[in-house]
């Protein structure tokens, strides 16, 4: 399948350079993060949440779960993990599961983890289950800007 359009269209409109990593095709990112014999906590979980309103998308490291209470209390609203065939609808140019971090660029609001900030480079999917993406940490915190929730998630 390759890189999704979207993202890529959304990498190139904020100049920022990427490295495609190529690995064998898995079911999760922690596996993904495996394969690619990179750091766990450098791999970015994204997480699709929604209400009756609209979606929100949490980025957590693959080493963690998210907190639903922690985060329904920051947003101020309740909200649940969307089911899958949702996802795919949402993410309609991605492979089922591999669903990039950057939400903005499908029209939804997108927070992030502050664990992920610390990373002098954070990878994540593409679209595609056998392809990451490798990014600057610099340029990932650019493109979180004021998106940070704080902590969202525990460690596995």
């Amino acid at each position: 399948m390759g890189i999704s359009i979207t993202l890529r269209e959304y990498l190139e409109e904020h100049a920022a350079s990427y490295r495609i990593v190529q690995h064998t095709p898995t079911c999760s990112t922690l596996e993904a993060a495996e394969s690619a014999h990179i750091r766990g906590d450098q791999m970015i979980k994204s997480v699709l949440l929604g209400d009756d309103d609209s979606y929100v998308m949490a980025l957590i490291p693959s080493t963690h779960r998210l907190d639903l209470a922690d985060i329904q209390q920051l947003l101020g609203r309740r909200v649940q993990m969307v089911p899958e065939d949702e996802v795919s609808s949402a993410f309609s140019d991605c492979e089922t599961g591999s669903i990039p971090p950057f939400g903005e660029a499908y029209g939804i609001e997108t927070w992030v983890d502050d664990r992920l900030l610390a990373e002098n480079e954070v990878y994540f999917e593409s679209g595609d289950h056998s392809l990451l993406i490798r990014l600057d940490g610099g340029k990932f915190r650019e493109l979180a800007g004021e998106r940070v929730l704080g902590r969202i998630s525990h460690h596995l």
